[in-house]
């Protein structure tokens, strides 16, 4: 199929839609803390600022940008921001084929500037531009509704979340913590520490289920996490395609993220030493850990879940959260005290046959580090 280059802007009777420019970073930092963060306003100022420079650093200075950035801009007839669409330039391969991808991060309008057009407005301009697919991995519902009818294909099991549950009135008391940071963890701790163990028996670890004696799990670094990914990432038709240099750079701005503690790197191996999988996951003790990646080969998916469990529950979290993947679905039912939940709509767009069959058929490696999650944007407080 011949690619077609969309014009840097694109007028309309509604406005424009044109590629971010570093004049547009405030405008759009403060809109993306108005919709998505509540701020203090003697905070909102500085967090402004933490936020257009992490913007810039992503949507215009990423190691896979170069000319103009692949973000977009609405701005309406009077000059004013209507709306942004946060685009990461990514390369997949089908099959061998070479293909530009879009991951398709945060999406707002400015409701007071906007009447309703710049959403349908910004992804019709990408849809027009270089790139053969479009991913989204962490759509809300309204950026549901407006994807959809473009003829995207949304991907049921990613679309949800699963947590399991090491200690639950740890996790409670976390989740308060979280909501008011102001609160004296003393507090509730030892509330917490005393029922846990009562509940003890409840929320034991299973025996294992899935793993071989002749498997075992240990902790790795992002080196060796970047080197084994793209291999264990092969059997998929539709995957992403890294060169050299870029999966440990992207690794290392997944780190900066804050929220959920420090990233983790664990591998299974067997008795030879191979790497059967590989997972990378934020956490700290007393806290839920966030899993970022997990990928196994062939019949060794149960073994890398419990080595991904086994690495967060040493490190003392008290529960463990992730996104789902048809692949290893099936293993998380192998656990008590787990629960699913919609977490953010997963949807893939493209004009090619073979790449939406490829999706059709569920033969795609999205999530994770082929999102938009590992951003600070998904999750971090900034200005605090």
């Amino acid at each position: 199929m011949e690619k077609v280059t969309a014009p840097s802007v694109r007028e309309s009777r509604h406005g424009s839609v044109r590629p971010l420019a570093a004049e547009d970073l405030e405008r759009v930092a403060a809109l993306f803390l108005t919709k998505f963060r509540r701020r203090r306003r003697h905070l909102l100022d500085r967090a402004i600022v933490e936020t257009a420079e992490y913007m810039r650093r992503i949507y215009l200075d990423h190691a896979g940008q170069s000319g103009e950035s692949n973000a977009l801009v609405h701005i309406n007839r009077q000059g004013d921001l209507g709306g942004f669409l946060g685009v990461l330039k990514a390369r997949y391969e089908l099959n061998g084929a070479a293909l530009n991808a879009a991951i398709i991060g945060p999406a707002m309008a400015d409701t007071g500037v906007d009447h309703g057009s710049a959403g349908p407005q910004l992804l019709r301009a990408l849809h027009r531009g270089e790139f053969d697919l479009q991913l989204i991995d962490s759509a809300n519902r309204v950026s549901l509704a407006f994807a959809r009818p473009m003829k995207y294909q949304l991907l049921p099991v990613h679309c949800l979340g699963w947590t399991y549950v090491f200690r639950p009135a740890a996790m409670a008391a976390a989740a308060l913590h979280r909501k008011w940071a102001r609160m004296p963890r003393l507090a509730l701790d030892p509330l917490a520490r005393a029922f846990d163990a009562l509940a003890k028996g409840r929320f034991e670890p299973p025996v294992q289920p899935s793993s071989s004696h002749r498997v075992h799990a240990e902790a790795i670094n992002a080196a060796q996490f970047a080197e084994r990914l793209p291999t264990l990432l092969s059997d998929y038709a539709l995957r992403p395609s890294w060169r050299d240099g870029e999966l440990p750079r992207l690794l290392a701005l997944a780190a900066e993220k804050r929220a959920d503690g420090p990233l983790h790197f664990g591998g299974t191996y067997d008795e030879t030493g191979k790497m059967l999988g590989c997972y990378a996951f934020y956490g700290q003790a007393g806290d839920m850990a966030s899993l970022l990646q997990i990928q196994a080969s062939g019949p060794h998916w149960g073994a890398t879940l419990d080595g991904l469990v086994a690495a967060a529950r040493d490190r003392g979290c008290v529960g463990i959260t992730g996104q789902t993947q048809s692949r290893f679905m099936p293993h998380l039912f192998g656990y008590r005290n787990l629960f699913f939940r919609y977490a953010g709509g997963t949807m893939v767009r493209s004009r090619i046959p073979e790449v939406t069959e490829a999706v059709r058929s569920g033969d795609i490696a999205i999530g994770g580090l082929m999102g938009d999650r590992w951003t600070r944007l998904s999750s971090d407080d900034f200005g605090g």
